[in-house]
């Protein structure tokens, strides 16, 4: 450890702001179906995801090896190149945030990476059948065999559950719905604390602190699983609103159904190596069960607003890293350049996110407006008998008021006949 340098301990410091900040952008992935049902109360659920997200970070260091041994060459890497990648990992992290979409920090961390590697070392560094086979494969599968999965299991829900009463069926299914989300939150540290720890011992080496292809150290895996745990406390509560209320309206069964259902396939990866966005899974799992419930329906406004973030995660977070790794390499003030540059940015993104608080108090508000597809079905459905439209709000459907009646019309007295 006698390598260990300032600026590998810049990196450290970063990679760890990085890996709070996944804490909290992923908090939904764990806890907004189960906030969203009433099966735990906010503050408790955000607590409990923290718990087992620490838990899981000891469990597997597979995805770690992934990236710190895998995605890129390691022999040519220096720290600086770490720090650039993470620069733009957490710059997309914070954007997403404060507009409230679920996209995958894990893909962030990776298109960082990828960018600040090629402006460094060129594109042969990075292991192109790796990228493919265990980043942008499972990206693309995750979110359609999650849904699947979901659907089929929320359609099963309803059908054993025809008979049930219905009260008891609903309490048993929160129940099975704190214990899924505690496994998504298992998984969720399996899988993701992983990255970190991963990114860490990738600059280790590259700092010749540690050998090449060592497993990352123990004070590596605490920390990461520490630093995910906090920001897992603290509640990505905009991102929370959006997974829970934003994409379709859940009740247990389906809560039950997407959250069992992205857990399986989060382990399963994790077991592979894989480096699997959680957020994808969640998020494919969430609209399945939507999908899966009779007369449940998506908000594909906000489903297209999320999948158009997950296009733009890899390549966002590339150009940053490499234009992070252009300025870094001109020199140590060229690396205080991009810390003020990223701590700056960083400040004015929350300065922003204050003028619209969202928290456990009004976390499970449904003022997520309407999107194109809402509104033109309200457009062309009749207003009910009696009833004419007076008009539309944007985004929203038509409002119908009572048709007032006919006005009484005065007539002079008749005279009486003779």
């Amino acid at each position: 450890m006698e390598n260990f340098s300032l600026i590998l301990a810049i990196v450290v410091v970063t990679a760890l702001a990085f890996d709070f900040t996944n804490g909290f952008h992923d908090t939904a992935n764990a806890m907004a179906t189960t906030i969203s049902t009433g099966a735990l109360k906010p503050k408790v659920a955000v607590a409990m995801s923290a718990v087992l997200n620490l838990v899981g970070a000891f469990l597997s260091v597979e995805v770690a090896n992934t990236i710190s041994k895998g995605l890129v060459d390691e022999t040519g890497i220096r720290p600086e190149v770490i720090f650039a990648a993470l620069v733009g990992a957490i710059l997309w992290n914070l954007l997403t945030w404060l507009v409230g979409l679920p996209s995958s920090s894990s893909h962030a961390l990776m298109g960082g990476l990828i960018g600040a590697t090629i402006a460094s070392a060129g594109v042969g560094a990075v292991h192109g059948d790796v990228l493919v086979t265990k980043v942008l494969l499972p990206a693309v599968a995750a979110p359609i065999v999650a849904g699947v999965a979901a659907m089929f299991a929320t359609r099963l829900s309803y059908t054993l559950g025809r008979k049930a009463d219905g009260k008891a069926a609903e309490k048993g299914y929160r129940a099975g719905q704190i214990a899924s989300a505690g496994l998504v939150s298992l998984a969720h540290g399996t899988n993701d604390a992983q990255k970190t720890m991963g990114i860490i011992t990738l600059a280790l080496v590259a700092g010749g602190a540690v050998a090449p292809d060592s497993d990352p150290p123990m004070w590596v895996i605490l920390s990461a699983g520490l630093a995910i745990a906090l920001g897992t406390y603290l509640g990505g509560w905009r991102i929370i609103r959006t997974m829970g209320k934003g994409l379709t309206d859940l009740q247990p069964q389906q809560g039950f159904a997407a959250q069992t259902s992205a857990a399986t396939v989060i382990l399963a990866s994790s077991h592979l190596g894989f480096s699997l966005s959680t957020t994808h899974s969640v998020s494919g799992a969430v609209m399945g069960a939507g999908l899966g419930r009779k007369g449940g329906v998506v908000r594909w406004s906000t489903a297209t607003r999320m999948f158009v973030a997950w296009g733009l995660t890899l390549p966002a977070a590339a150009v940053v890293g490499a234009l992070a790794e252009y300025v870094t390499g001109l020199g140590a003030w060229g690396t205080g350049l991009v810390a003020v540059f990223l701590v700056a940015s960083s400040a004015a993104i929350w300065k922003r996110s204050r003028n619209e608080v969202v928290d456990a108090s009004n976390v499970n508000g449904t003022d997520e407006p309407a999107g194109v597809v809402t509104t033109a079905i309200a457009a062309v459905t009749p207003p009910p008998a009696g009833t004419v439209p007076a008009g539309t709000i944007p985004d929203g459907p038509i409002a119908a008021v009572p048709t007032p009646a006919a006005p009484a019309i005065a007539t002079e007295p008749t005279a009486p006949a003779a």
